[in-house]
């Protein structure tokens, strides 16, 4: 097992220097990539404390690091930009979205998102802000509240997510797309350097006085990366494995969210409607491709069963 340094839990030089290797290389990494921003170090700091400080916080990191790995590659996104392999959709995605969707107003055909636009109201800015606000929270109290409740389940609705944000990132990559406020700002024309915005959502933070959504979306690592909407992928996977493990009333608080963020998505204008409908497909048909993988794949199976065993 190699020399114990002491503490609680004990802890070997292998996994000291793994560990360190690890964290070293990352930010490294990170630098030269995307360049050097306080979030990376706050991670890597955060997640060194949960693996040192005791039993239980070490297998809660280590079940994390399945998200901490999709941060990563998320963060990433800005080094490898999608509009680089295929042309940005702009204009045709609006018709499309217009086609089967569009809303007449005052003579004129609109998408949802810019009839929403034009009849926004302060009680719908605040609970679809509220809404959006639960994009991650809820995904990550979720995974936190299986780690503790069922940690195999826990590793399936983990595995499960990962599985879902690989088949977003396919398309993102296969079919580059400009979101609403994107037209709404620039028109057709495709400016690769625009940087992301929280549109809509800033009506939320003029209301309450703060900078929340502004701050998140300066962070955005793809203004072209709209279809699908991995903001409605989401709460489908959360919802699905609340109902397998029968959580009762909380599932339609789940439920509730989930509608919540979907229509907040094309109100606030970072989504259109067929994003989002792709959204839900790609969620559904993760979850169908995990389950495959799991019941067909022995090796994947396997890894799986040594992951759980790992974090137990």
């Amino acid at each position: 097992m190699g020399a114990v340094l002491g503490g609680s839990p004990k802890t070997t030089v292998k996994q000291v220097v793994t560990v360190s290797s690890l964290t070293t290389f990352y930010l490294l990494l990170s630098w030269l990539v995307v360049g050097f921003k306080f979030d990376q170090v706050f991670l890597m700091c955060l997640a060194n404390l949960l693996y040192y400080v005791s039993v239980v916080t070490r297998k809660f990191v280590t079940g994390f690091a399945i998200f901490i790995v999709y941060w990563m590659v998320f963060d990433y996104q800005k080094a490898i930009p999608n509009y680089h392999f295929h042309p940005v959709h702009i204009a045709d995605l609006y018709n499309f979205e217009k086609k089967l969707f569009g809303i007449n107003s005052n003579g004129k055909l609109l998408t949802p998102s810019e009839y929403c636009n034009a009849n926004s109201n302060s009680f719908f800015d605040i609970i679809g802000g509220i809404f959006y606000l639960c994009w991650i929270p809820v995904p990550l109290g979720f995974a936190a509240y299986l780690f503790f409740i069922n940690r195999k389940q826990f590793l399936y609705f983990s595995l499960t997510f990962v599985v879902v944000n690989f088949l977003g990132y396919i398309v993102y990559y296969s079919y580059p797309a400009a979101p609403p406020w994107y037209v709404q700002l620039h028109g057709f024309d495709f400016q690769p350097a625009t940087h992301s915005s929280a549109a809509g959502l800033l009506r939320f933070d003029a209301y309450f006085h703060v900078g929340i959504f502004k701050s998140i979306y300066l962070k955005g690592s793809n203004v072209f990366a709209a279809m699908p909407s991995l903001h409605s992928s989401y709460p489908v996977i959360v919802l699905y494995y609340g109902l397998k493990n029968r959580l009762g009333p909380i599932n339609i608080l789940l439920a509730i969210v989930m509608v919540g963020i979907w229509l907040t998505a094309v109100y606030s204008g970072h989504h259109y409607v067929v994003d989002v409908i792709a959204g839900i497909i790609c969620g559904a048909c993760g979850i169908m491709v995990f389950n495959i993988l799991i019941k067909k794949i022995p090796a994947f199976n396997r890894f799986v069963e040594q992951y759980n065993t790992a974090i137990q």
